[in-house]
């Protein structure tokens, strides 16, 4: 195979990131893996879609240190591919990160990756759904019995009315960003101070109000999802859990949280059914859901990562998994001459 995997920025890679474990696998596999940024694609005067891209030198790896020095430094193959002639171009770029000056960025792997897969090229997440889902407001469109109590407003009173509603007790949240920026925990001795909390939220457009679930004191759980199903891969889920860091509310990692194993229950498992046929109806191929007891808290369809913690504590190599299920989908694709449906092919 001919794999694309498109990233915010190269340089900014790490090893231990999730896109870099795929790469790596599917080198190791014996494919083509080309590494491109969001701002190394072009549409040229042959009406296709191209962009300059990187790929490491050697055909396997045992080292992901190694790997990435090889695909960030001098070692590099570099070329400028067509990206319509990719059997599989997965976006795997975070738009909250890119603010500023880069805000041309949010888009960029959505719009060429439309204009790919006119040509037969499979494009995961499908484009058009993570079009749907570039903030938090895509996570309402799923059924009420898997979302926490939420009110999204800018509109300071009812922000207050809400968490009075609430007991004095809610969190207050950006509807854009990512990795628990501006996530503050409301508690009834702090309705003094809540216009602060509101207005430092606010700065970065609407905000999300959300019922406090007592639960997420122990942490919340990131589950896999491949192929609109809990992903399992010999045996093993591919999950993992998240537990707080003293008094910080907040268990991403980045905010100082703590990862353990997961025990994915039919609970667990129910919460994915029921968000199943959106996902499947968005061609979202791979997903990470984060629970909170029996709520979800988060869908991310753009750059789940984690697969290395999950398989840390499982002692499975969950990407050689994904890369498999990509492997299935080539092969569909060949049978049928490259003409069947990137959302239908998302989630075969």
């Amino acid at each position: 195979m001919r794999l694309g995997f498109m990233v915010n920025d190269i340089k900014t890679e790490q090893a231990g990131y999730t896109t870099t474990r795929l790469a790596a696998s599917a080198i190791n596999m014996g494919h083509e893996a080309w590494v491109m940024g969001a701002g190394d694609f072009y549409y040229d005067t042959d009406e296709k879609i191209h962009a300059a891209a990187r790929s490491a030198p050697q055909t396997t790896y045992k080292s992901l240190d190694v790997y990435l020095a090889h695909l960030q430094g001098p070692k590099a193959k570099m070329e400028n591919i067509t990206v319509d002639d990719l059997d599989v171009l997965m976006l795997r770029s975070d738009p909250s990160t890119e603010t500023g000056d880069r805000s041309w960025a949010q888009t960029a792997g959505i719009n060429f990756g439309r204009v790919a897969m006119r040509h037969g090229v499979i494009v995961l997440n499908d484009p058009n759904g993570l079009g749907k889902a570039l903030n938090k407001m895509y996570f309402q469109l799923f059924p009420e019995e898997v979302r926490p109590r939420t009110l999204i407003s800018r509109d300071r009173d009812a922000l207050k009315r809400f968490a009075k509603q609430e007991g004095g007790r809610c969190v207050l949240k950006p509807l854009q960003g990512s990795g628990g920026t501006n996530v503050f925990l409301v508690r009834p001795d702090d309705m003094a101070n809540i216009n602060q909390m509101i207005d430092a939220v606010s700065r970065d457009g609407y905000v999300i109000a959300q019922e406090y679930l007592p639960a997420a004191a122990d942490g919340d759980m990131r589950l896999f999802v491949m192929n609109g199903r809990p992903f399992r891969y010999r045996g093993k889920y591919a999950a993992f859990r998240r537990v707080r860091s003293g008094e910080d509310m907040r268990s991403n990692i980045h905010a100082g949280g703590k990862k353990q194993a997961a025990q994915v229950t039919d609970a667990h498992l129910k919460l994915a059914e029921i968000v199943r046929p959106k996902l499947v109806q968005d061609g979202m191929f791979f997903v990470g859901l984060d629970i909170v007891g029996d709520k979800l808290m988060e869908i991310n369809v753009f750059s789940p990562g984690g697969l290395g913690s999950a398989r840390t504590f499982e002692k499975v190599n969950f990407a050689r998994g994904v890369i498999e299920a990509l492997e299935r989908k080539v092969d569909y694709m060949k049978y049928y001459r490259r003409n069947f449906n990137n959302v239908e092919m998302a989630t075969l």
